[in-house]
């Protein structure tokens, strides 16, 4: 049995290795504007809670000067904890030790807590800042990264997993972040790629820097790769905490109800959103803010593909995702990275038994040969598709425009929307009033005395007939036409009606979306 001096001696050496390998290292890492690895594990968690697993793990390398430093931990810290009283599991890599390198006993570590997570149906947490594979490893290194990434793969839909990138994350590391549904990125601290700044000027001759290539700003508003920014490291655990609260532990559970403000009466403010001029953009996140649980929502990807508005709120304190065009960034258009980025929160609400909330205010797709040669017709076919195959209460609201292919992929009854309701000002067309008529009347028009006036003429007559949402409330397509203002009432009667809904899609092994 091992005495307790010994004992000791490993819990001395434990704690220094696990503070990131002395004073002088923690130091130099709050320099940075950074937190080691064990700070960030315990406050993100609640205090008290966390308990780690492998805390005397070693590498079990030789190679290479390895076997002159064997730090305990080998460089990342794992174990299970509660985040406001929910179970949690976590990973915090720490670059003080060999750089956060993964190889074969830190690729461990953390495979036996993403099974532990699947196991038990509890989130998944990874706190990423890693200088990539351990070189002196070799493929072991590549094989450890392997095991994560499959296991990725298998947790995918079954239990809610969020990255956040709290360092240098480059290589073939990049990819287990890319598969798990949320990354979070610290500005000016964090980057990722695939390829560094080096290896880009060798190839291309492009200089660039870190930040330019792969730091927050570039993933948060052109890949799209980040779905949040953070200033710092605490900013970075704030925004998971607040995340989780949206999210139920595993895809057979749903989000636990809050307490909110019952005041579920008529909001007479909604009546004026619209603008009186049918071309003219409002904010969409207006008509959100008055219907939903004041202060409740969360946007995801805010800063990528502005025509469309995704993120988390509550409604009578029950978790909904919201997925609305956006009038004000390209008239509400649906664009490849728009399509991209709404099928994706939709797919993520459907695993997670998280209903849907649609506001419909569509022109139709962006014309033009960049988006036809960049495959709009498949990327937008991807937003068609998640809506067709989600399963979770739908309901749409159509505020003002509904044209054309869009108005089929925006959660139409067609797909299987459970209710859809439209506000007087809906426009739901083909086309719009003015296209319709050069089409329509186009004869009519060349032979008159004055064609531009002929040409108004017609519009108007199209916009009596179409622009209105009463011939597809005829139909059935609209279940019902409502004041603005109804809409918060009517929404949560719609989704409490909702709420034992049971639908499931046609045996299969798999779908092939469109990717």
């Amino acid at each position: 049995m091992i005495n307790q001096e010994k004992f000791n001696l490993l819990e001395a050496k434990n704690k220094e290795a696990f503070a990131g390998g002395g004073e002088e290292r923690i130091k130099k890492q709050h320099e940075k504007g950074k937190l080691t690895a064990r700070e960030r594990v315990e406050l993100l968690l609640d205090q008290g809670s966390f308990q780690e697993l492998g805390r005397f793990v070693t590498h079990r390398s030789q190679d290479l000067g390895l076997d002159k430093n064997i730090p305990l931990g080998d460089g990342v810290v794992t174990g299970y904890g509660t985040v406001n009283g929910r179970l949690i599991y976590i990973f915090s890599q720490d670059f003080t030790i060999f750089g956060g390198s993964l190889a074969e006993a830190h690729a461990e570590k953390i495979v036996k807590i993403m099974d532990l997570a699947m196991k038990n149906g509890a989130p998944l947490i990874g706190l990423n800042d890693s200088g990539g594979a351990r070189i002196q490893e070799g493929v072991v290194s590549l094989g450890g990264y392997a095991d994560i990434f499959y296991r990725n793969t298998l947790a995918s839909g079954v239990i809610p997993q969020i990255s956040a990138i709290m360092g240098p994350c480059a290589g073939g590391a990049v990819y287990s972040p890319a598969i798990t549904d949320f990354n979070i990125m610290v500005e000016n601290s964090s980057y990722m790629f695939v390829t560094g700044p080096n290896v880009v000027k060798t190839v291309t001759h492009e200089e660039v820097t870190s930040e330019e290539l792969g730091g927050a700003s570039a993933h948060s508003t052109k890949s799209g790769v980040a779905h949040f920014t953070a200033g710092n490291d605490l900013d970075a655990l704030n925004k998971i905490k607040k995340l989780l609260s949206y999210i139920p532990q595993n895809c057979e559970e749903t989000v636990p109800d809050t307490d909110y403000d019952t005041d579920n009466g008529a909001n007479p403010k909604l009546n004026d959103v619209i603008p009186e001029n049918p071309n003219q953009p409002y904010d969409i996140r207006d008509v959100i803010y008055k219907i939903i649980d004041k202060e409740s929502f969360f946007e995801v990807h805010e800063s990528y593909a502005g025509n469309i508005v995704v993120g988390f709120a509550r409604l009578a304190g029950r978790s909904i995702g919201i997925v609305a065009n956006q009038p004000m960034y390209l008239a509400g258009v649906l664009d490849i990275e728009s399509s991209k980025k709404g099928a994706r929160f939709v797919r993520f609400c459907d695993a997670f038994n998280i209903p849907l909330l649609v506001f419909e205010d569509v022109p139709g797709f962006l014309p033009g040969t960049d988006q036809e040669w960049r495959a709009i017709i498949t990327n937008g076919a991807k937003l068609l598709y998640a809506f067709s195959e989600a399963t979770v209460p739908r309901i749409t609201v159509i505020t003002r425009k509904a044209y054309g292919g869009a108005y089929d992929v925006m959660n139409s009854k067609h797909i299987g929307a459970d209710l859809n309701f439209a506000w007087p000002t809906a426009e739901i067309a083909v086309m719009g009033a003015k296209g319709a008529a050069e089409i329509i009347f186009k004869r009519e028009i060349s032979k008159a005395e004055k064609p531009e006036e002929k040409l108004k003429e017609k519009e108007a007559e199209f916009n009596k007939i179409f622009a209105n949402p009463y011939i597809a409330a005829a139909r059935g397509y609209v279940d019902e036409v409502i004041k603005p203002e109804d809409t918060r009432n009517r929404l949560i009667k719609g989704f409490k009606m909702l709420e034992n809904k049971v639908d499931k899609l046609p045996k299969k092994k798999h779908g092939n979306i469109p990717l």
